[in-house]
């Protein structure tokens, strides 16, 4: 072990850490704060956004009703072409906390099916089940009096058309219509950064956090990390780099340090260094947007900006999964109606079957990685969405919520048909933001993340999904780095 510990304030490329960290977000944020509970393990913190003290968040970044970009801290990634050939804003957290500081504060955990799917020695639900409890990020289900009038007659409408009530998404028996779990107190969002780095934590003699903190790549000697170079030439030495960037910034990163597809590296001139399908699996949950027009002297209080949810198996789900979610929104541009005023009914897949993949455009490390999710490439993917979708438009023509929409904006009245609603989604289909798999555990890295052929080099965070699980994926991703945490 080495033992070397430095102020915040100091130069780092003299120093050398037992552990790197790259990425405070989901994973990163829960990583540091478990590893350095071992006072004889010293551990640094990169983020590559504004690294805030716990109680002095900007309240962009705390009101659970500012998501994304208007966060102001965004890594503004946008897709290639999908669907009918748009892209869409691919929005990643750049602070620490990462995307759990960005999001939409839906708290919900993997199901059991999942982790069957996956088939991972060490992750069965049994074994994953005490993680989830013991996670520090608060979980409230909200009450049916804190929801706004739009999302309790959605609720309703939902009951209305036989979906059967559900109070607990993080129970026994998720599948239903009711109020979502969010990790949300005091209409604040309570990010890793908040919830895991308290001042306590760092205040720790072990743990340096560092931000505004771009790295590279990974030093390497031969087949062994050594450190991390950052984009400004520090380098940092290490005797294990745990990468925690995320779904699209861990990969990247293997990608520049010669970890990857050999084609793709020699292609842009990367010593290749192992020849793994990095990139390759790319999944994410695809988004279509039903809108309604309402009057603003009707549609009453818009926040929580989340608040009702229906989740429930296709007719092609496979026994335990759960593959569609409509939920009830208010994040919703009110230039998009002609009164001013209005919601979403989103459905989402939360079983895509389609593949993408995730490749640099260039070596440079502040340049965007080409991602390109591939939304519905399967004729399942469509007709399951597609079922989602007429679903919502079957709740929003029930009464109570029919009586509060004065118009269908998306996919609008005009759309009558199968056909009409297919192409109404591919040219609008947009994402639930929940990226995974880009390097996932069997393909690129072992069940604790440490990356094939590589010593002193893991990938803790969404990447190491083998596949995207039906549910948002913070806490599972919290979930995943307290359960590899606890094995280090």
């Amino acid at each position: 072990m080495w033992h070397a510990h430095a102020n915040p304030g100091g130069s780092m490329g003299t120093r050398a850490y037992d552990t790197v960290i790259v990425g405070g977000g989901s994973a990163g944020a829960v990583l540091a704060a478990r590893l350095t509970e071992n006072p004889d393990r010293t551990v640094l913190l990169l983020e590559a956004g504004p690294a805030y003290p716990p109680d002095a968040y900007p309240d962009s970044v705390l009101s659970s009703s500012v998501v994304g970009s208007a966060t102001g801290h965004d890594w503004g990634y946008f897709t290639e072409p999908v669907g009918a050939g748009h892209r869409v804003q691919a929005h990643r957290g750049k602070v620490l906390g990462g995307s759990s500081a960005v999001n939409g504060a839906v708290i919900v955990r993997a199901l059991p099916v999942d982790f069957q799917r996956w088939a991972i020695p060490g992750w069965s639900w049994d074994e994953l089940r005490p993680v989830f409890d013991r996670t520090l990020v608060p979980i409230r289900e909200l009450e049916r009096d804190e929801l706004t009038p739009m999302e309790r007659m959605f609720i309703d409408s939902a009951l209305a058309v036989g979906i059967p009530p559900c109070d607990d998404f993080n129970g026994p028996k998720p599948e239903g219509a009711g109020s979502w779990p969010l990790n949300v107190l005091d209409g604040q969002r309570i990010n890793t950064g908040v919830a895991y780095l308290t001042a306590e934590v760092r205040a720790r003699p072990n743990l340096d956090i560092q931000g505004d903190a771009l790295v590279d790549q990974v030093l390497l000697d031969e087949v062994r990390a050594t450190g991390v170079l950052l984009s400004d030439g520090s380098e940092i030495a290490a005797g294990e780099v745990i990468l925690s960037a995320g779904a699209y910034g861990s990969p990247a990163i293997l990608l520049r340090s010669g970890i990857g597809p050999a084609a793709d590296l020699t292609a842009l001139d990367i010593p290749v260094i192992t020849d793994l399908p990095v990139g390759c699996a790319l999944q994410d949950h695809p988004f279509f947007l039903n809108s309604y027009a309402v009057s603003p002297d009707r549609i009453g209080a818009l926040e929580p900006v989340l608040g009702g949810l229906a989740w429930l198996a296709s007719s092609e789900a496979e026994p335990g999964e759960l593959d569609l979610q409509i939920s009830a929104t208010h994040l919703f541009d009110p230039g998009w109606s002609p009164s001013n005023s209005g919601f979403l009914l989103a459905v989402g897949l939360m079983r895509p079957h389609s593949i993408g993949t995730l490749t640099l455009a260039s070596r440079d490390p502040l340049a965007a990685p080409r991602i390109q999710p591939n939304y519905l490439a399967t004729e399942s993917d469509r007709r399951r969405l597609l079922e989602g979708a007429k679903l919502a438009r079957r709740i929003a023509t029930t009464d109570p919520l029919a009586g509060l929409i004065e118009s269908e904006l998306m996919p609008g009245s005009s759309v009558v048909d199968d056909a009409g609603l297919l192409t109404a989604m591919l040219s609008t289909v947009d994402t639930y933001h929940h990226p995974t798999s880009t390097a996932p555990i069997g393909a690129v890295v072992d069940p604790l993340g440490a990356v094939h052929g590589i010593e002193g080099l893991r990938v803790v965070d969404a990447s190491i999904f083998p596949d995207v699980p039906q549910v948002p994926t913070n806490l599972t991703t919290i979930a995943a780095a307290e359960h590899v945490a606890a094995r280090l």
